[in-house]
């Protein structure tokens, strides 16, 4: 297995492929590699939200929690998804619960570092919340589907 710098995974995931070198060194600076295995939840609905991570390996359920019913998983995300974006808008806390379905690599991006960094630099925020908009635009129509699935009259 090629080992390779935080920089060049930052630098070659999709997400943020088309991003200047200047900004990737400043994400660089808040990353960090991370694991978990099957069954964990990386985070709970309703926990203070401070991270995002960028999936190497693995599988993660995303699901809602209903009131005295199982988890409904929304959305599953998978090698070279983004995963988080409850760390972007205040008041900073999880919408949804997250948990590896398979042992899951990832790189893991501080969100209260990537929050003040995208203060001091406004264009970095920007490119910021264009991207993540994208990932909460798609994980709402996941929810949709699925909630259109689960409550469709048969």
């Amino acid at each position: 297995m090629e080992i390779q710098s935080l920089e060049k995974v930052i630098a070659e995931h999709e997400f943020f492929s088309d991003l200047e070198s200047y900004y990737t060194a400043l994400l660089v600076s808040c990353a960090s590699n991370v694991r978990f295995e099957a069954g964990k939840y990386l985070w709970r609905e309703g926990e203070e939200a401070n991270a995002f991570y960028l999936i190497r390996e693995g599988r993660i359920a995303v699901e809602i929690n209903p009131p005295q019913r199982k988890p409904i998983i929304v959305d599953t995300v998978g090698e070279g998804d983004v995963l988080g974006w409850s760390w972007l808008l205040p008041p900073y806390v999880w919408k949804f619960s997250a948990r590896a379905v398979d042992g899951t690599r990832a790189v893991a991006l501080d969100g209260k570092c990537l929050r003040n960094k995208c203060e001091q630099n406004h264009d970095l925020g920007y490119e910021m919340l264009k991207r993540f908009s994208q990932i909460m635009n798609r994980r709402l129509d996941a929810t949709r589907i699925q909630l259109l699935d689960l409550y469709a009259t048969r």
